[in-house]
């Protein structure tokens, strides 16, 4: 069964300081996040109670700096950056987790849309990438799959249930 309680910005806050900081440069270096990065903008303005035009003239580094401090991550925003640390940081995890399943990818994402995953394979996957990759990491993309499409990823519930 799946977590009630499993959301993005929960994720967020149980993301270590260094996850968190590479999910914040990942928004700045994004091109086509330009409404993600006026959320941010806004989000880092009240935080540190100044304009959000200040905030703007900050460098890259210091905007995710002070992104990856925030705590209460706003839902959507929260989603975002979890995709956009996946994509920047963990496409070799990805890639690995889905051959181990079986299923085709380009760099870490699903070629085709329509395959699901075997829930008989997926403990197995689990525990290949759990021997390759840090367990903080393994963690967060299990539980980002299961936010992100819980009916195809199903089968992770126990896999996670089981790692924690």
């Amino acid at each position: 069964m799946t977590d009630p309680t499993l959301t993005a910005s929960r994720l967020w806050k149980r993301m270590t300081g260094e996850q968190r900081a590479r999910a914040s440069a990942a928004l700045w270096n994004e091109p086509e996040a330009a409404t993600d990065q006026m959320q941010a903008v806004a989000l880092i303005g009240k935080q540190m109670k100044t304009r959000p035009k200040t905030v703007m003239g900050f460098d890259k580094d210091r905007k995710a700096r002070y992104l990856a401090a925030v705590s209460d991550m706003p839902e959507a925003l929260a989603a975002r950056l979890l995709i956009l640390y996946h994509l920047a940081e963990q496409r070799p995890m990805m890639g690995a987790f889905l051959d181990a399943l079986g299923i085709g990818h380009e760099n870490g994402l699903i070629q085709d849309e329509t395959v699901t995953p075997d829930p008989a394979k997926t403990a197995g996957a689990a525990a290949a990438i759990a021997k390759q990759y840090p367990a903080d990491d393994v963690s967060l993309y299990l539980h980002t799959l299961l936010l992100q499409d819980p009916a195809s990823w199903a089968g992770l519930s126990d896999v996670i249930g089981e790692r924690g």
